[in-house]
């Protein structure tokens, strides 16, 4: 998780939540509107329910083609 993503990763981190059920939601919101995303996280905070010092650190990530238009989705949704 700790991975730094590289210039030719095929995908990129558009938002770090705080615990999965955020996360989910996330997914949701960028799926519904016909991007793909996928989740990223510690297995030990999602079997332990942690969400301190990072254990519980979720991140979404989506096709770098696709960055801009999620990221302008997420901008669009936390402004209303």
């Amino acid at each position: 998780m700790n991975r730094r993503v590289k210039a030719d990763d095929p995908f990129v981190v558009v938002y770090v939540a705080q615990g999965m059920l955020i996360a989910e939601m996330i997914k949701s919101k960028l799926e519904s509107a016909g991007i793909p995303a996928m989740l990223k996280y510690e297995s030990v905070g999602r079997v332990l329910g942690l969400t301190i010092d990072g254990l519980g650190e979720v991140r979404v990530l989506v096709a770098r083609e696709n960055e801009n238009d999620a990221r302008a989705l997420l901008e669009k949704n936390v402004e209303t």
